[in-house]
């Protein structure tokens, strides 16, 4: 994967518009480059847009959302309006470019973000949802965010600290860099697992144990079952002798109980005979006058009713003539009522007849009253419609003044209408909402036929830039054969002076060692090599050539550099010829896509072809817009002068209808000043029938009194003459004595009956009195001589002997029923034990293996592997970088830090701590590259940007860190960026992007060159 451009608009501090591509120079020529500029100047918010783009993430934020710009200020520019950002980047799958964008609607308010992808190939946008953008981009890259962040973006001075940490604290870095805390939460889980399982059988089993030492022993418990069979025994024999004394008991109870009742009754009987007696002394006498007046008692009723008949009648008729005369006085007040309402004298004859009169003339002026007042409401609200889309509010307190205004207004809308009729060329007869439709189309074809032009506007400007790319690089690969070829053979050249000079040397050496020889020759003693005991020449020897060592190696460091430039220019070479080749391939499938582009833009929007330029299509387009809005205003000053034509009548008919109403109110106001002439006249008629329907009842009323008072007087003088004749052969002086002897019949009947209950009484008590006296005599012959407190005395020993016999069964039966239940549960939890250790057999098991408290056992031994599958990486980095140098783990007899490996001298192990800052440096890129290889597993990674601290850095360490660099641009052809603020990197990397600040807290990007 590499990163082949960004862009992006309005992001933080970095206003306006900016493009950075890293296809074109000065990128092409020089893949290392700087982002320089002051804190804050924005140098991380270019990388902010780039993992924006992709993932809809920052690395400061987390995931961007609508709230999230809002409630922090960020992303979007102070008082911007939109933010975007763009990055185009190349895979294995294609050339990409994925989009970000968010913009602020014209209420003042952010829109939800929008992202796409853009296909270079086909040219077209991907049919895909925002929310799904992120991941289509982790699918065409290769990499999640996690991965992307630590592949792409590398911060070395956590492995600065990593190098020098002690093992514990290595292990927490290594922890925090990797992302790999899982390991040990998984630890603390398989202890915590373990122990929970182990805590529940742990418990199972000191319940056993406190069981066991609950249990009783075999001797004891089958005391306690023997002892329990003998009180259940005796327990059974005491319940008998309970038994037989408590139905002795019962039964002296029995015998005194019928003494008693029997006693009652002979003094209930007693009662009675007196009750007898006392009823006879009270109502005897009256029963018998009552008994000599019953033949006649019918008559004398009904002389008794005649006579308060009479009595009621004579009061009736006094009461109704006070009734008349009331009626009477209340006819002429209501006389009085109806003429001070009418404004005229009235009589009792034509009282209903002017009342209805006079409210059928007020109800209809009511009525006229109500219509008028209706048609204003109506008209009013149809005013109040016609007038909603104008922007006139209507105004009822001055009519006439509204209706000038509004004709004011009506003149004002023509003369709008026509000038905008004038202005878009708009025929009168026009449809205006077909021709809004036709234009509203016509609008959506040109910015349709914008964005493809577009299109293809962006491929005619690649392939132009491929183009100028293949010509800036043809006679640049045109040169590499012959440099090549004059460094081969000056690589030869070399080679063979240094292998002469080295040849020279070993010949001088093994001359040196004959001449060493000669030195020790002496004569009469035999040579060595020879076996002569004569030496004329062991004399006379050559001076040492020490010039010979300084030109091989000078010539050895000549060889080197030969070969690295050799190499350097060999591996340019490629990459260059790589670049043409992908280069050419694009430009041959961007010419594809651009020429069928074109036929298609031709095919589907012809009328088009005739522009030039996407700004004349632009013009155009703003034309269409600019006449669709004539159009609508258009429209609404039409539908608004529409208004005011259909307005002016009704306020006129308004003005009418409010004049009209006020001399409607004033004519009913002079004839009635009441709230309801309805229920005024309907109160005065109803009280009016009233009292005539009253008058007329109580005339017919006093004729049927008169009426029953003869009658009654005639029927009274009858019966008194018959009855005087009857009562006096019963020995009554008068009437009056006879119906005072006379007992009422009901009376007379519950007199009787009381009576009669009194006797039943007397013989009901007397029966009783013998049924008992036999049972009582029946209950002596059964009864025992044993007095009845010594019975209850041995009652109560009994209960007490069975009461506690039975207190200790209990207790015996719980002492067995408890041994029985520990004995089961015991049992159970033997089973739950075994079935739980089968269980848990894998987690003790893992906890051996992996488990601690703290997860320290397993994340150590992960971390480990971690490290060692980091070192293996980094170490495969570092021999590319350097051949000095290994990163190994301690031994147990070293320093718990990292261990440096020096190659030059002889595997010689060095803490880590010891190393310069170069070294230390490099160590620590090649640590950072490995997780970069970590993270990316298969995925090439071709873009790397370094957010290292460089400012602490020295300048000779600097130069090295440098050098470092620019050694692995070249052997890797990545694109490196360097994130810093330090000046000094100016005269070392050409490339930059700078940074700069102005007054008002806005910076500006430059991007320079040599």
């Amino acid at each position: 994967m590499k990163i082949l451009k960004i862009a992006f608009e309005n992001i933080n501090s970095l206003k306006g518009y900016h493009e950075i591509d890293f296809s074109e120079e000065p990128f092409l020529s020089n893949s290392l480059f700087a982002i320089t500029g002051p804190t804050g100047s924005g140098k991380s918010s270019i990388l902010d847009v780039i993992s924006l783009a992709l993932f809809n993430q920052v690395p400061r934020l987390g995931k961007i959302t609508r709230n999230e710009i809002q409630s922090k200020g960020a992303i979007l520019t102070r008082n911007q309006k939109n933010a975007m950002v763009r990055v185009t980047y190349e895979c294995n799958k294609g050339t990409y470019s994925s989009q970000w964008s968010i913009e602020v609607n014209r209420n003042g308010n952010l829109n939800d973000y929008e992202m796409e992808i853009h296909d270079h190939i086909s040219g077209k946008l991907l049919d895909l949802k925002k929310s799904l953008i992120p991941t289509k981009n982790e699918d065409l890259i290769g990499l999640n965010y996690n991965q992307f962040i630590k592949a792409v973006l590398l911060a070395q001075g956590e492995f600065a600290q990593f190098l020098k940490a002690k093992k514990e604290e290595r292990g927490e870095l290594l922890e925090k860099i990797t992302g790999t805390g899982i390991y040990r939460k998984l630890g603390i889980k398989a202890f915590e697992r373990n122990k929970d399982a182990n805590r529940a059988i742990q418990e199972q089993q000191n319940e056993i144990q406190v069981i066991q030492k609950d249990l009783l022993d075999e001797e004891l418990l089958e005391s306690h079952k023997i002892e329990l069979e003998k009180k259940q025994l005796l327990g059974q024999q005491i319940q008998k002798e309970i038994d037989v004394t408590t139905k002795a008991i019962e039964l002296k109870k029995t015998i005194e109980t019928q003494k008693i009742d029997i006693k009652k009754l002979r003094e209930s009987e007693e009662l009675a005979n007196q009750e007898l007696k006392t009823f006879d002394a009270e109502h005897g006498a009256p029963l018998k006058q009552h008994e000599k007046v019953q033949t006649e008692s019918e008559k004398l009723r009904e002389w008794n009713l005649l006579r308060k008949s009479l009595k009621e009648n004579q009061d009736a008729a006094t009461k109704v003539k006070q009734q008349i005369e009331t009626n009477k006085d209340q006819a002429e007040a209501i006389i009085k009522q109806t003429s001070a309402l009418l404004h005229e004298e009235v009589t009792a004859a034509e009282i209903n007849l002017k009342l209805n009169d006079f409210r059928d003339k007020v109800l209809k002026l009511q009525e006229t009253k109500k219509n008028k007042l209706n048609s204003y409401a109506a008209k009013k609200e149809q005013l109040r419609s016609e007038l909603r889309d104008t922007g006139i509010t209507f105004k009822d307190k001055d009519l006439k003044a509204f209706v000038t205004d509004l004709s004011e207004e009506l003149q004002q809308s023509k003369q709008q209408t026509d000038a905008l009729k004038l202005k878009f060329q708009i025929d009168p007869e026009v449809d205006l909402k077909r021709e809004q439709q036709d234009l509203k189309f016509s609008i959506k074809t040109s910015r349709d036929a914008i964005r493809a032009f577009s299109t293809i506007d962006v491929q005619k400007k690649e392939i132009l830039k491929i183009q100028q790319e293949l010509e800036i690089l043809e006679p640049r690969i045109l040169q590499f054969p012959k440099q090549l070829k004059e460094l081969g053979k000056s690589r030869e050249v070399i080679t063979e002076r240094l292998e002469n000079r080295k040849l020279r040397k070993e010949n001088l050496l093994l001359k040196a060692s004959l001449e060493e020889h000669r030195k020790n020759l002496q004569d009469g003693e035999p040579c060595p090599l020879c076996g002569a005991i004569h030496h004329p020449f062991a004399g006379n020897l050559l001076p040492e050539d020490n010039t010979l060592d300084q030109e091989i190696a000078q010539l050895e460091i000549q060889l080197e550099k030969a070969n690295q430039d050799f190499h350097k220019i060999e591996a340019e070479y490629a990459n260059l010829s790589k670049n043409k080749a992908d280069l050419e391939q694009k430009l041959e499938t961007l010419k594809t896509s651009c020429n069928q582009q074109k036929v298609e833009f031709a095919n589907k929007f012809a009328d088009y072809t005739v522009f030039e330029s996407q700004v004349e299509m632009e013009n155009f387009s703003g034309k269409l817009e600019e006449k669709f809005e004539g159009l609508m205003a258009l429209e609404n000053q039409t539908n608004r002068l529409s208004a005011l034509e259909r307005s002016i009548p009704i306020a006129q008919n308004l003005q009418e209808i409010l004049e009209s109403g006020k001399r409607l109110k004033i004519e009913l106001e002079h004839l009635y000043t009441g709230k309801d002439i309805q229920n005024d006249t309907q109160q005065i008629s109803n009280i009016w029938t009233r009292l005539e329907q009253e008058r007329s009842g109580l005339v017919q009323r006093m004729e049927e009194i008169n009426l029953h008072l003869h009658k009654d007087d005639s029927n009274l003088k009858d019966l008194v003459s018959t009855l005087n004749e009857s009562i006096k052969l019963n020995g009554f002086s008068t009437i009056n004595d006879a119906w005072n002897a006379l007992i009422p019949e009901a009376k007379v009947v519950e007199l009787r009956t009381e009576k009669q209950k009194l006797l039943k009484s007397i013989d009901d008590t007397k029966a009783s009195i013998k049924v008992l006296e036999n049972q009582l005599e029946n209950s002596k012959k059964l009864d025992t001589e044993i007095d009845f407190d010594v019975l209850v005395q041995q009652l109560n020993q009994n209960n007490e002997k069975h009461s506690n016999l039975n207190k200790d069964c209990r207790e015996l039966e719980r002492i067995l029923k408890n041994q029985q239940e520990r004995i089961l549960r015991m049992e159970t939890l033997k089973l739950e034990i075994a079935e739980k250790e089968k269980q848990t057999k894998r987690w003790r098991l893992l906890n051996e293996l992996i488990g601690d408290s703290k997860g320290k056992a397993f994340n150590d031994f992960a971390q480990d592997l971690t490290l060692s599958q980091l070192l293996i990486h980094a170490n495969i980095r570092l021999k590319g970088l350097s051949d000095r140098y290994l990163i190994d783990k301690p031994s147990t007899a070293e320093d718990d830090g990292l261990v440096a490996v020096d190659e030059h001298m002889g595997g010689q192990r060095r803490s880590v701590k010891t190393l310069s800052g170069g070294e230390t440096f490099l160590l620590s890129l090649s640590m950072a590259l490995a997780l970069s290889d970590l993270a990316s597993k298969n995925v090439d990674i071709n873009s790397l940007f370094i957010d290292e601290g460089f400012g602490t850095l020295d300048p000779e360490t600097l130069d090295t860190t440098l050098d470092t660099l620019e050694k692995l641009q070249a052997e890797s052809n990545k694109t490196i960026g360097i994130i810093s603020h330090v000046d000094s990197l100016k005269e070392r990397i050409a490339t930059q992007i700078q940074l700069q600040r102005n007054g008002q807290g806005y910076s500006s990007l430059n991007i320079t060159g040599k």
